[in-house]
């Protein structure tokens, strides 16, 4: 099998690296050019281009335009990234009969409510970047192409930036912090993320009525000051010494942003679990091991 890997400098792609390997060759590209080949998804010729030299068996495309909030002004370059390249990986997974495996968001919703968001209520938007996610996912369902769209929410990994490193990053300077406490979702590891991901592809393979979309997510719920809470509360528990002495709630109206955020993000993932016969950890679990990697550095 031969795998063609985009954005694999990403947190997700990155954990893709690893948890692909072991089912074929994978070619991993990211937005510069190497040997002629470009996984850069604003380039929308050398992306068809390289599409089609490659000629994969499966696309996995963990590249997007995450900026949520400077999406609201560059939405041109978020729906050329998010949405046409999303069409253009799906008209040549279509033409080589491969499957396209594309992360999307619960930012397609409008994020109202308490229930958790199935794959099939209604969609809504509330900012640019949902809109040009939607669109990518729209453009990818109608091409006819083989497909799986993972939705998710609150992503971080150990690589990179994430929002517990900010949070300890903080707490080591200031007595006082305020979170926001009226937005809710599942923390969800990008090593549990990829490891769905290659778990899933042997699945589709043998069944292809498969094809669709799912929601992943870590299990359990919390704000993201009871995620901040966890986090900081965890760092003193293994001997970080911190200056917080106060995580205040706040509300989301309370700390403005250029693009709205949603307040409920929480997503049912039944379906996900029942078609591939998976469990999902409670997001405790995979926050811990993260904060034990970060925590050793």
């Amino acid at each position: 099998m031969k795998i063609l890997l985009l954005g694999k400098n990403g947190q997700v792609g990155w954990e893709l690296q690893r948890s692909l390997s072991p089912l074929g060759e994978v070619i991993a590209l990211d937005r510069h050019a190497v040997d002629g080949l470009c996984g850069d998804l604003s380039d929308l010729d050398a992306l068809r281009a390289t599409i089609r030299q490659v000629k994969p068996d499966v696309i996995v495309n963990a590249a997007a335009y995450t900026a949520v909030d400077k999406a609201e002004s560059e939405p041109e370059l978020a729906t050329r990234v998010n949405a046409l390249a999303s069409q253009v990986m799906a008209e040549e997974a279509l033409s080589l009969d491969a499957w396209l495996i594309h992360y999307s968001t619960d930012y397609v919703f409008s994020g109202s409510g308490q229930k958790p968001w199935q794959e099939d209520d209604a969609v809504a938007p509330v900012n640019h970047y949902g809109a040009s996610k939607l669109a990518g996912e729209q453009a990818i369902t109608a091409s006819g192409c083989k497909h799986l769209i993972f939705r998710t929410s609150w992503v971080y990994g150990a690589r990179g930036n994430n929002f517990a490193k900010t949070m300890l990053r903080l707490a080591k300077d200031r007595e006082t912090l305020s979170v926001i406490a009226d937005q809710i979702g599942a923390p969800t590891g990008a090593d549990l993320i990829a490891d769905v991901t290659a778990l899933a592809i042997p699945k589709i393979v043998d069944r292809p009525g498969l094809v669709g979309v799912y929601h992943l997510a870590a299990a359990g719920e919390v704000s993201w000051h009871g995620y901040a809470s966890h986090v900081i509360n965890f760092a003193r528990a293994n001997g970080e010494q911190l200056a917080v002495v106060e995580i205040t709630p706040i509300d989301t109206v309370a700390y403005p942003t250029p693009a709205r955020r949603p307040l409920n993000s929480r997503m049912n993932t039944q379906k996900l679990r029942d078609s591939f016969s998976l469990h999902l950890p409670d997001w405790q679990s995979g926050v811990t091991r993260m904060l034990m990697e970060v925590l050793n550095k």
